[in-house]
């Protein structure tokens, strides 16, 4: 083991460390028997939706993740990616309404986590490409996203390491960054703590009781709660949450991977985030290093999050390709994590129109780190009874079955 694989397992070892101490003052308390909501999925848009019904007093809140640990499915497999560059108005707005939360986390919740505003940068090579980002660059800039249009030349003021001689234009937009999903899961728990939500962590969703299609109650490994409301913030696993009450929500578990390379001297503090949109690639820095991911296309729905070799290698084809000095990089960690994917790569934010009192807030596509401060305000403002802050009309479970689908095309 070389010391770059030590210090790994270091950190790692000693994030468990602290994560055990602070749940260890919770772990002997009885779980809560009666809730006005109960939150299923302690992933970032469980725990944000759980603060912002808590700051709103809206009543007995409990959250339930099935894990040893908050975030263990997707949140802490996330790259970590913010960025309001979409296709579509809803992606759009809100991005650039969890961007102004991310950027004044502590304001917002008391606790700090560092939110890097270095910026997304599209690559552009093909025709095609560059006509369907102009359409998305007009809309964002009429939101008002300080969106730019940048040639080849000015690529290099940016990201000096990249390989341009077949890029043809690139956007970026300097709000967009980089945000660690476990500090800002921190924070937002530790804030949702202090307001009374109680946080049952090994606590699985075994079933639910119902009355004339109405939740009554959830059942648990570790008993029943009575609850009007229960809020499915599960990802990946919505689906299986579904068929617990006879529906299907339209989510798919489909396998991504990320590598993360060793020490590089020439890697700038400011480098941006780059997407190589031909190719798939996207990468920031990440540590002294760099982040490489690639979504492959061709992996089929399911929960598996083993390695695969062959999937690494074509990450690091396609980083070499684009950063040629990536040559004599090392490898220091690689992982697999799931996307929760829709058909039109959107999420679902919307009431169960089957079962009275089951409300969804899932199936972000890749992007629920990003979009959780919106997720969950929104979903407030809807419980709370108020005109959600964006329109998410568009965003309602029952839009497969209706057919009124509009889909994201900027998805990586």
């Amino acid at each position: 083991m070389n010391e770059l694989d030590l210090s790994e397992v270091l950190y790692t070892l000693v994030k468990i460390y602290f994560i055990l101490l602070r749940e260890s003052e919770y772990e002997d308390r009885k779980m809560r028997i009666n809730a006005d909501a109960v939150i299923i999925g302690g992933g970032i848009i469980g725990v944000a939706t759980a603060f912002y019904l808590a700051r709103e007093k809206y009543g007995n809140i409990v959250l339930l993740e099935k894990e040893t640990f908050l975030g263990s499915g997707s949140t802490s497999k996330a790259a970590g990616g913010i960025r309001a560059q979409f296709a579509t108005r809803t992606n759009i707005q809100m991005s650039m309404l969890s961007e102004k939360i991310f950027a004044n986390f502590k304001e917002e919740t008391g606790f700090d986590a560092l939110y890097t505003q270095c910026g997304y940068m599209f690559l552009l090579s093909e025709d095609k490409d560059i006509d369907e980002f102009k359409k998305s660059y007009q809309l964002q800039k009429s939101l008002g996203l300080p969106v730019e249009l940048l040639k080849p030349d000015d690529i290099k003021k940016y990201a000096p390491i990249v390989r341009t001689d077949d890029i043809k234009l690139a956007t970026f937009c300097r709000d967009d960054g980089i945000g660690d999903p476990s500090e800002f899961l921190a924070g937002y728990e530790k804030a949702a703590r202090k307001l009374g939500v109680e946080i049952n962590i090994e606590t699985e969703v075994t079933g639910f009781n119902t009355r004339e299609d109405k939740i009554t109650g959830v059942k648990t490994n570790k008993g029943e709660i009575k609850c009007p409301l229960v809020i499915n913030c599960t990802g990946a696993w919505t689906k299986l949450i579904g068929r617990m009450v006879g529906v299907n929500v339209r989510v798919e578990p489909v396998r991504r991977q990320c590598v993360t390379t060793g020490e590089l001297d020439f890697i700038n503090p400011e480098f941006p985030m780059v997407v190589d949109v031909k190719s798939g690639l996207y990468t920031h820095r990440e540590s002294k290093g760099l982040l490489l991911g690639w979504a492959d296309k061709n992996v089929k729905p399911s929960f598996d999050i083993s390695i695969d070799p062959d999937y690494t290698d074509n990450i690091l084809e396609r980083a070499l390709d684009r950063i040629p000095r990536l040559e004599t990089a090392e490898i220091a960690n690689q992982w697999a994590g799931l996307y929760e994917t829709t058909p039109d790569h959107r999420a679902i934010i919307g009431w169960e129109k089957a079962v009275a009192g089951l409300f969804h807030i899932t199936g972000f596509s890749g992007h629920g780190f990003m979009h959780a401060p919106a997720a969950g305000l929104v979903t407030t403002d809807i419980l709370t009874g108020r005109e959600p802050r964006i329109d998410i009309s568009d965003l309602e479970p029952q839009r497969f079955a209706e057919g009124v689908v509009t889909e994201e095309t900027n998805v990586i």
